[in-house]
Order: structure tokens, then C-alpha cells, then sequence
């Protein structure tokens, strides 16, 4: 992503920014067929489609696909947002276009295993199957590495290729209705949505702000500056610095929490 300045013939440098306000009004006109109004809002959210698709590339597709499913998403997202509800529009948004680009993924994404895998795979099958029936029972990992001059990681790593992968999706428990999903089964303290999200809302609520206010926010809590060494560095004097700061940082609260 880095560099690239065209994804479907958009030019990602030059992106419109929408205000809430304007984004809630432009919404309202584009469900009630505003053909203007959608395209506008559509424009208007690209930064949030490409902010989104970072998450989702290195996984073999081509970023300018990945944008196009993104901007489905992005469709979806216009045509269902409830006015009513007290939330901006980025953090309904968001859900709604990872959750188009996961099922393109799951939809699309193939597993490749390579030749040499799979005739090792059938290889291992076959000795699996005659020792069976020599033996009486299956036999274990390592007799068929011994049987077939592999090491024994060779023999798992080959099994596994040819094994039908398992989707996140797929339910492995139901009752009343109610299913658990592989997904719901893995656990990631680390990277949760509900911290993602909440980058995204900060690196757009950032956006909003003056270039001067990012380099004081950008010095101050990412190089440690003091205010005073700020103001030197910038030119002002340090009490602006502090009034600039603090503007800044009510400014970022302020769109996190609407």
C-alpha cells in the first residue's frame, strides 16, 4: 500500500474528507435516492476503505480487487445506517466492509499446495493404508516416516496439506438456533476488534486535525518531547503549544465519542 496512489483508477493522494454532520445529511439524502448525495458520500469514505483493506492484503489478492469488494461494503453500509442511533457512520462502517472483504476471501481465496506435496501426501497415504491391513491397525506417524525414508515432520506437513481447510465460519456447536463458530473459539488478546476499531476511529479523527497539530501530537507522545522543546522546534512559543495541544486532543475525543 505504501507509494500506491492508484486503486481503480482512484487517486488515493487526493480524497475528499467528509464532517459528520455533512456525512449524517449526505446519508439521509442518498437513501432517499440521491443519486449526487450517494456518489458524494461514496467519494467522501474511500480513506475508510483503504484503511480497512491494509488489514487485508499479503493475503494473495490483488489490492485493486480487495478495494472494489471494500467500496461493496461501503454501498452496503450507506444503503443500511440507521440515522436513529447515536453513532458515527465510521464505526457501523467498518464491520460492514471487513465483513464483505472476509467473505470475497472465504469465497475466493484458494489453498495452493504444491505438487511435490501432494504426491508425497498420496505416497504417505498408500503406506498408511497397506500397513493397516498388515498390521491391524493404524499405524503411527513414525513407522510410516521409517517405511518411506522421510523425517516424521515431512509425513504430518504432507497430511496436513491435503487435509480440506476449516472456515471460521464453520459452526461446531448449535442449540436453539444459538451456533458457535471455529471463530468464536479463537482467542486473540492482542489484536481484538474492539481495539481496531478504535485505531481506525483515531487515525480518522487525526485526519481532521492541522498539519501544525499533528506534529505537536507527533513529538510530544511519539518522541517524548517536553512543550518547551516543541515550541523551539516548531517556532512558537510554548504556552501556544499548549493551547494548540489541547485543542487538538479535545478535538480527537470529541469525534471518538459521536
Amino acid at each position: 500500500m505504501q507509494g500506491k496512489v492508484e486503486l481503480s483508477g482512484v487517486n488515493t493522494s487526493k480524497l475528499p474528507l467528509l464532517k459528520n454532520t455533512e456525512m449524517r445529511s449526505l446519508i439521509a439524502a442518498a437513501q432517499a435516492g440521491d443519486a449526487a448525495a450517494r456518489e458524494k458520500l461514496i467519494n467522501g469514505n474511500l480513506r475508510l476503505v483503504l484503511s480497512v483493506i491494509q488489514k487485508f492484503s499479503g493475503r494473495g489478492e490483488s489490492m485493486d480487487d480487495l478495494f472494489q469488494v471494500g467500496c461493496i461494503g461501503l454501498i452496503k453500509a450507506i444503503d443500511c445506517f440507521d440515522l436513529n442511533q447515536n453513532v458515527q457512520f465510521s464505526t457501523y462502517g467498518v464491520p460492514m466492509i471487513s465483513g464483505e472483504l472476509r467473505r470475497f476471501l472465504r469465497d475466493h481465496g484458494a489453498v495452493r499446495v504444491s505438487r511435490s506435496m501432494r504426491d508425497t501426501a498420496y505416497k504417505v497415504l498408500q503406506v498408511k493404508e497397506r500397513l493397516t491391513s498388515e498390521l491391524g491397525r493404524e499405524p503411527d506417524v513414525d513407522r510410516i516416516a521409517k517405511e518411506l525414508q522421510l523425517k516424521r515432520s515431512e509425513v504430518v506437513f504432507a497430511l496436513d496439506a491435503i487435509c480440506d481447510p476449516v472456515s471460521l465460519y464453520e459452526p461446531v456447536y448449535s442449540d436453539s438456533g444459538e451456533s458457535v463458530c471455529v471463530m468464536d473459539q479463537i482467542g486473540d488478546s492482542k489484536n481484538t476488534d474492539e481495539q481496531w476499531l478504535e485505531q481506525i476511529a483515531l487515525s480518522e479523527a487525526m485526519s481532521h486535525l492541522s498539519e501544525r497539530e499533528k506534529r505537536i501530537l507527533a513529538l510530544r507522545f511519539y518522541r517524548g518531547k517536553t512543550q518547551m522543546e516543541v515550541a523551539k522546534a516548531i517556532g512558537i512559543s510554548q504556552a501556544q503549544v499548549s493551547r494548540l495541544e489541547k485543542n487538538a486532543i479535545s478535538r480527537i475525543k470529541k469525534e471518538i465519542s459521536s
